[in-house]
């Protein structure tokens, strides 16, 4: 593991480069965000989070938001920092924003992902169903999972 003080703030759209690159380093099997996918997900309005140690980007996480629930588009983490509880600041932030909004949280992760599995259990999510061949090209499967609003 990487040593650092890791900060949590807005993703910039000047990150969106970046994030494609810990994509393609990440998910090489599984169509790879683009750096237009990122930008175009901060131009629309979603909550994006990046995780920085001074100004180089680590990690990022991104909530897909409607008026009626937030989904959790993305969590990554690069591999120097992995297990190091980046993944679960990160998270905490979207969730901290959801409920800020008093909206239902739902996602997809790959049935093998054992480690994000058991951060979303953690934090309240549910098992939900199984999306079959859900990440393309590799043909994973997903898990659907669920977390209630908390309107506290």
């Amino acid at each position: 593991m990487s040593s650092g003080t890791v900060t949590i703030a807005p993703l910039r759209r000047q990150d969106a480069a970046r994030c494609a690159q810990i994509e393609r380093e990440l998910f090489p099997g599984d169509d790879p965000w683009s750096a237009n996918a990122f930008r175009s997900e901060l131009d629309n309005g979603n909550f994006y989070v990046g995780a920085y140690v001074g100004d180089a980007l680590i990690g990022y996480a991104g909530l897909g938001l409607t008026d009626f629930e937030a989904s959790v588009h993305t969590i990554a983490v690069v591999v120097d920092y992995q297990g190091s509880g980046v993944g679960k600041t990160l998270l905490r932030a979207l969730l901290a924003k959801a409920d800020e909004l008093g909206l239902p949280v739902f996602l997809e992760v790959r049935t093998d992902n054992e480690r994000a599995i058991g951060l979303y259990l953690a934090h309240g999510f549910e098992h939900l169903g199984v999306r079959r061949r859900y990440y393309q090209p590799s043909g994973a499967d997903a898990y659907t999972m669920g977390r209630p609003a908390n309107r506290d």
